[in-house]
């Protein structure tokens, strides 16, 4: 088993390094193959700017082998040459942006099938804001102001991304959808690494993890770590 990074959002910018270099180290150091999807981003047409700024990022964090892979769509994502890319990655990374969009593209593809091999076979599966969404059980669209089956990586889990901004306003209405799934709250430029030899999870970055459960709220800081009863397909 591997680990996954769940990132609040304002990626590729200031305190997101200390998720990210963790995320580079478990994958196996800075020259192992990372592949970056930018899918969220296409809607509005950003895939392409959002990539390259992920690509200088991990480079300046010393990553000698990022690429951006160009998995946009439902059919990209059955691309057999994006699907031998990511089957070599040792770090994989969903980009922030439109998370029902890029549920749909992921959703049943042979992309997809090769991101949870990988994830059961060691490497690192990362998602920001709309990646870090659509990877767990259920995610909110705010588009259409509904709680959509994602892609269930994590069980039992919602994330609220930019949650010291916005996403903690979406507590009271999902807390009514979602009584008996854990609202994960994570502020920006932080991020929440679950390493599956242990359980638990670690907290790096600037913010703070907001965990509602149960009628009860926690709050981790950096450096802490937690467990909670979900489970990892």
């Amino acid at each position: 088993m591997g680990f996954i990074l769940l990132e609040g959002g304002a990626e590729f910018g200031g305190r997101m390094a200390d998720p990210d270099r963790q995320a580079m180290r478990r994958a196996g150091g800075p020259d192992v193959p990372i592949s970056i999807i930018p899918a969220a981003a296409a809607p509005d047409n950003n895939h392409q700017r959002a990539g390259r700024k992920g690509v200088d990022w991990f480079q300046g964090l010393g990553a000698t082998n990022v690429s951006v892979l160009p998995l946009i769509d439902s059919a990209s994502a059955n691309d057999p040459e994006i699907v031998v890319a990511l089957a070599k990655s040792k770090l994989i990374y969903l980009l922030g942006g439109f998370p029902r969009y890029l549920g749909q593209a992921l959703d049943g593809s042979r992309s997809w099938q090769v991101i949870s091999n990988a994830y059961l076979s060691g490497a690192v599966i990362a998602g920001s804001s709309a990646g870090a969404m659509a990877l767990c059980e259920y995610y909110y669209n705010p588009v259409s102001s509904q709680v959509v089956k994602g892609l269930n990586l994590v069980e039992r889990i919602c994330i609220l991304p930019h949650h010291n901004t916005f996403g903690k306003n979406w507590v009271p209405q999902l807390q009514k959808q979602l009584p008996d799934i854990i609202l994960f709250g994570i502020d920006e430029e932080t991020g929440a690494l679950y390493i599956a030899s242990s359980g638990n999870w670690r907290v790096y970055g600037k913010g703070k993890i907001t965990l509602y459960h149960s009628g009860q709220v926690d709050i981790c800081e950096a450096g802490e770590e937690f467990a909670l009863e979900t489970g990892v397909s």
